[in-house]
């Protein structure tokens, strides 16, 4: 489709508050344990929405990359409560340690992704998977064997990001299902241009977000979230090493069936902070117009931007942000 100029007025840069919106409400469940156990114990709340075949889109991270999710977190999930599981990637658009299949194999070697089968889905191919009611795409071009799962597991780190502002569950698999050379190119590079990182604000958000829905459509109820909110770097895993220092301080673990509203409540929780404990993070995610991601969500039906925050740590209480983020501490290593 021809590039369009975006929308103004969206909400790019402009925090929406909880008492200003409307519409139904959605379950985020909400543990501050950031172990093994906690990764484990919040994802039996939504375990019971896979069917046969399930890929976990997992962010596995340049080499020795220090901000991703611990991998013994992973491997313990996945013996314990996935072990038929396959863990899903696309090559990269930028050359770095994943730009190549080859490359790839090598960096998830590296950095330990070898307890279970990696399926780089893009190596073999792509296929085109519908956006519905998209403004930029009637279709997104991802990794081929995709299809070849019944169920998604989108497992998360949480963090700033270059250009998105913010990487949660719509990142995750709106970039991170996208192949490395097609999808990846129609979501950040106006057709013939020479830069490839031109489309920026609102309308990446809108791209981006149109990927996700891609997706949340192919999987339906079968499509569940965990976002993981620690090492939370202005940077996005993708930086690796060269990552910004982390100043933000852990929070916790998230999940939720609503892509929206987990999003969401990340993002709430970040702003609910002191302030001098999330300045770096907003200013990232507001000079980028990450928040952009949020009302295009709501605006393509994609979940709710209300929810109930249920603390699993303290027999399921309906729990305010203040009250989930009052006993952090600041961040060191």
């Amino acid at each position: 489709m021809a590039s369009q100029k975006p929308v103004p007025g969206t909400n790019g840069n402009h925090y929406v508050a909880y008492g200003e919106r409307t519409g139904k409400e959605s379950i985020v469940y909400f543990t501050r344990d950031l172990s093994a156990e906690g990764l484990s114990k919040i994802y039996q709340r939504i375990q019971g929405h896979f069917k046969e075949k399930v890929a976990i889109k997992l962010h596995t991270g340049e080499q020795h990359g220090p901000n991703i999710i611990p991998r013994p977190w992973v491997e313990k999930l996945v013996k314990e409560q996935l072990p038929e599981a396959t863990i899903v990637e696309t090559n990269t658009y930028y050359e770095g340690d994943r730009y190549t299949t080859d490359q790839h194999l090598k960096t998830l070697e590296v950095n330990g992704w070898t307890f279970c089968p990696v399926d780089i889905m893009d190596a073999n191919g792509t296929i085109d998977l519908p956006v519905k009611d998209g403004k930029w795409f009637d279709h997104m071009t991802m990794g081929k064997t995709l299809v070849d799962y019944d169920s998604m597991l989108v497992l998360t780190h949480f963090k700033g990001h270059s250009k998105g502002g913010f990487g949660g569950s719509n990142k995750n698999i709106g970039i991170g299902c996208a192949d490395g050379r097609i999808g990846k190119k129609m979501i950040h590079t106006t057709p013939g241009s020479d830069d490839m990182w031109d489309i920026s604000n609102e309308e990446f958000m809108e791209r981006m977000t149109e990927s996700a829905k891609a997706v949340v459509d192919y999987f339906g109820e079968h499509i569940v979230y965990i976002n993981v909110m620690r090492n939370m770097s202005v940077s996005c895993d993708c930086e690796g090493t060269a990552a910004a220092p982390v100043v933000t301080p852990n929070i916790g673990i998230l999940a939720s069936l609503d892509i929206l509203a987990i999003d969401q409540a990340s993002v709430d929780l970040v702003y609910a902070l002191k302030e001098d404990q999330h300045h770096d993070l907003v200013e990232r995610i507001e000079s980028r117009h990450g928040l952009r991601q949020l009302s295009y969500m709501k605006e393509l039906h994609m979940g709710n931007d209300l929810y109930q925050l249920i603390d699993i740590d303290h027999d399921d209480q309906c729990i305010s942000l203040k009250e989930a983020v009052k006993d952090v501490v600041p961040f060191t290593k």
